[in-house]
């Protein structure tokens, strides 16, 4: 049996999150509503990494972070003209959407053992 996580993040307004989070390289995959007048449910994911973004406001406590992992840290940290810390265990940034979620981006560093 495989698992996935999905982390659910509460937004004000789902198509302006879908937007910004192309920055990161996510794309949506799906958008659901109850009733066209309802709040909006909506998928994005980057390969495999995949997040849900909610306008419903119990879905999630405000704000939250998601730690993601990538393959190359530098290109995305300079989009949002962020620096790199350099950690025992990842090169890191952190960003905060415009909802106030924040993500740390991270890429593994080589192990020294």
């Amino acid at each position: 049996m495989a698992t996935d996580v999905v982390p659910v993040l509460r937004v004000a307004d789902a198509a302006a999150a879908v937007e910004w989070y192309g920055r990161l390289g996510f794309e949506q995959v799906f958008e659901h509503r109850f009733a066209p007048d309802m709040p909006a449910y909506v998928g994005i994911k980057r390969d495999e990494a995949q997040l849900h973004l909610s306008e419903h406001t119990g879905d999630s406590k405000h704000p939250s972070l998601v730690y993601v992992w990538v393959d190359a840290v530098d290109p995305l940290a300079a989009l949002f003209d962020a620096e790199v810390d350099e950690m025992p265990w990842a090169r890191d940034f952190e960003v905060t959407d415009p909802d106030g979620n924040r993500l740390r981006i991270a890429e593994p560093v080589a192990s020294t053992d």
